[in-house]
């Protein structure tokens, strides 16, 4: 981890199988610095912690033992542009759940008054420069349109993790409820 970059945890939904291929694939096109990144779905954006590993990860484990697993589906490529040079799919089928897990989640340790408005998505890369940026978001929004595998995650393992920048560590995997509900 970089010494100038505090350390900070998250809450991430890592995707499996071909969407999770064609983001990470993408990925080592678009932004090869990056690459050994895995495709996820940001539940709780990076934040301090304000306890310990432990009590956050308890503090996680209560919330997520309600939250029954769902399914959303990936809509179009879009970017943050101009805060943030960030390229990403949305997420446009069930985003609510994800916005709801947040706000569960999004307190006790983990409370963090978050500077932007959070909005479900899949990050294909988060770039240095506004101009980088653009040229990645016509790429990756032609590979998208071509794209013909599935559109839909299901969303039922979560991973607290730590770190900063561009280099996280797995702390705890989170297990939602077993039964599955689909939007």
């Amino acid at each position: 981890m970089s010494a100038e970059a505090p350390v900070q945890y998250a809450l991430v939904a890592y995707l499996k199988g071909e969407l999770a291929d064609f983001v990470e694939s993408l990925r080592r096109e678009v932004h090869p610095k990056h690459a050994h990144l895995p495709a996820h779905i940001t539940i709780l954006p990076p934040r301090p912690l304000l306890s310990n590993d432990a009590d956050g990860l308890y503090w996680l484990a209560e919330c997520c033992s309600v939250v029954v697993p769902f399914e959303v589906v990936m809509g179009d490529v879009e970017s943050f542009i101009p805060t943030t040079p960030t390229v990403f799919i949305r997420v446009a089928h069930a985003a609510y759940r994800i916005r709801e897990l947040h706000d569960l989640v999004n307190g006790g340790p983990l409370a963090f008054n978050e500077d932007l408005p959070f909005m479900p998505h899949l990050t294909i890369a988060k770039l240095e420069t506004i101009e980088r940026a653009r040229q990645v978001y016509e790429i990756s929004r032609d590979r998208w349109d071509r794209y013909e595998g599935s559109h839909r995650a299901r969303i039922e393992h979560l991973s607290f993790v730590r770190g900063s920048n561009a280099e996280w560590t797995d702390i705890a995997p989170i297990t939602l409820k077993e039964k599955l509900v689909t939007s």
